[in-house]
């Protein structure tokens, strides 16, 4: 009945929402006319021949909020996390069409959304699509969808997917206290085959949508920036319009208590590519930011290592095949091919080269040092020699104050927003006065004791340590000199040091283990730790993980000899 073309598409092809509006199922642009629906189901005599459903309106709430779902909490964080991404330089179609179609490809793929009402289940969310919409048909469609451009200024809540009026509250069918619809039956689902939506879940979308543009932008930055505050997530909630009452279970939900875990973000993301069934990701090619030889040289500058290591760490990564597209790329959903975390990766392969080089097994490093040192006093004209122990001692001063710095922010980060918080509605008067005290009191005591409230903090880095030339307090030895520690031999410049050793001979197989390699400090030398320790506080990540990728690199680069020396020499000659 609905001939008039689509103002976002210019197609013409029409569906019903459960509200009775037209949408587009090309773009899925929902339009304000309403279909005039006949009704056959009275007596032919009734004067009543039409009636018109018009638009679902938001209910409203005893305490003046309005009806809102849980995936519609998670819509608005990811629409603040994208936005806060674009304002640090990421790509602008980051937001309008790769997120937003992951977004909508896993309401999809979880029935929350853009498919039919799933049979036997009384509270679900329903779709805007028809049986004959299939998001799969078209994944790379652009355009600006409502889904992740809501209207808080209008107070517009709506979401591309109406909700069925004919739903019944959960909190009145339950004891339970909860500010959205379905908070109580969210948490008592048990979700797992359709990879439930979590909080952490949101920087997993994020991640990979970074990931499909190739942003410069590593999982260990992204995290980095969450928890310096650059992008909402530690009480992001304080983002939702005034209308969207969170409180009671909804807590549970949308409140954070603790860091993001590189891991656990790392991995929700893998099964989250895999769930959507997403192609093969686009090719990480030597061009690429993530691209091992491009972060290496990155690392190497924040690390204030020579220059010249670069070549060896690009030697590295050529010899072992690990800077490869096929290699790089993610492929979901395919168990065959290894998934690779890119930061850590290129940091393990500068703990290779700093082995190959200088051995750090607490003595061989400090004897070049010396040799290094005494050089560097002779000759004053040519460049100087790099000193392993002048940079160890640089370096450690820099990190422990940074170590310092880190503890004490995270020690006086204040979980609790100024947001009174309650879990029912008995105990909200007496949150609210007891927040109302603490307020005076630190109002009092910060009076009493001058406390000056904290500068802004400065716009956000990829360097977390930056070394210069011109900075004279801090020595930089990126124009340093490897000829102390190399050798030509057949035209090649090769190590002088001709051994290395192993940080384990056999891989761990243990599913359950977790790990390809067990670690403890104390079972390796201290200038490995030391190295490991430093990229562990660059990536903010366990050096356990970096040990790991250390290992799978030494048992690649030394296959060979490997299968021919005994499996209790842990010493290889190069």
């Amino acid at each position: 009945d609905f001939n008039e073309r689509c103002a976002q598409c210019s197609d013409m092809n029409w569906g019903l929402t459960d509200g009775g509006r037209f949408y587009c199922r090309s773009c899925h642009n929902v339009t304000e006319r309403a279909r005039e629906v006949v009704n056959t189901d009275f007596a032919s005599n009734a004067r009543v021949q039409t009636i018109s459903k018009g638009l679902r309106k938001q209910e409203k709430t005893a305490d003046g909020g309005c009806e809102w779902y849980v995936c519609e909490g998670f819509q608005l964080v990811l629409k603040k996390q994208a936005e806060a991404l674009e304002a640090l330089g990421v790509c602008p179609q980051m937001k309008d069409e790769i997120l937003c179609n992951f977004w909508r490809r896993y309401l999809q793929k979880s029935k929350q959304a853009y498919c039919n009402r799933p049979a036997g289940e009384t509270v679900k969310a329903l779709s805007v699509c028809d049986s004959s919409t299939d998001v799969d048909s078209e994944p790379e469609r652009s355009g600006l969808l409502h889904l992740l451009s809501l209207s808080e200024s209008e107070g517009d809540l709506q979401t591309d997917c109406s909700f069925a009026s004919s739903i019944s509250k959960v909190s009145e069918s339950t004891s339970v206290y909860s500010g959205s619809v379905d908070g109580s039956l969210y948490l008592m689902k048990n979700q797992k085959e359709k990879l439930r939506m979590t909080m952490p879940m949101t920087l997993s979308f994020c991640y990979m949508a970074l990931l499909w543009l190739r942003e410069p932008m590593t999982l260990s930055e992204l995290l980095r920036f969450v928890v310096e505050g650059h992008i909402p997530y530690l009480n992001v909630f304080l983002h939702f319009p005034e209308k969207m009452k969170l409180c009671g279970l909804d807590l549970k939900i949308f409140c954070v208590e603790s860091w993001p875990v590189y891991e656990e973000v790392h991995n929700k993301m893998l099964e989250l590519a895999a769930f959507l069934d997403l192609p093969r990701f686009p090719d990480i090619t030597d061009s690429c930011f993530l691209h091992p030889d491009m972060l290496c040289m990155k690392y190497l500058m924040e690390a204030n290592l020579p220059d010249e290591l670069h070549n060896w760490t690009c030697r590295v990564v050529k010899k072992i095949a690990i800077g490869e597209p096929d290699f790089l790329t993610l492929v979901p959903g395919n168990k065959s091919t290894r998934k690779v975390k890119y930061d850590v990766l290129a940091a393990a392969v500068i703990v290779v080269v700093l082995k190959l080089l200088f051995l750090l097994d607490d003595h061989y490093e400090w004897l070049l040092s010396d040799f290094a040192e005494e050089r560097n006093k002779n000759n004053k004209e040519d460049g100087p020699y790099f000193e392993f122990k002048k940079w160890y001692k640089v370096i450690k001063s820099s990190l422990d104050v940074e170590l310092k710095k880190l503890d004490e922010e995270r020690a006086k980060y204040l979980w609790r927003c100024e947001k009174p918080l309650f879990y029912s509605v008995k105990k909200k008067s007496k949150v609210l006065k007891r927040r109302q005290i603490v307020v005076n009191l630190q109002n009092q005591f910060g009076k009493l004791s001058g406390s000056v409230r904290p500068a802004e903090k400065p716009n956000p880095s990829s360097f977390q340590l930056s070394w210069s030339e011109e900075n004279t307090d801090r020595s930089c030895f990126h124009g340093h000199s490897l000829k102390g520690i190399l050798q030509e031999k057949h035209g090649l410049l090769t190590a002088m040091n001709p051994d290395y050793w192993l940080c384990t001979v056999k891989l761990c197989t243990e599913k359950l283990c977790g790990h390809l390699a067990h670690y403890r400090d104390v079972d390796f030398p201290q200038s490995y730790h030391f190295v490991l320790r430093l990229f562990s506080f660059l990536l903010r990540i366990n050096p356990s993980y970096i040990h790991d990728e250390v290992c799978v690199i030494e048992h690649k680069l030394f296959n060979k000899k490997l299968s021919k020396k005994p499996r209790y020499n842990t010493v290889l000659r190069k």
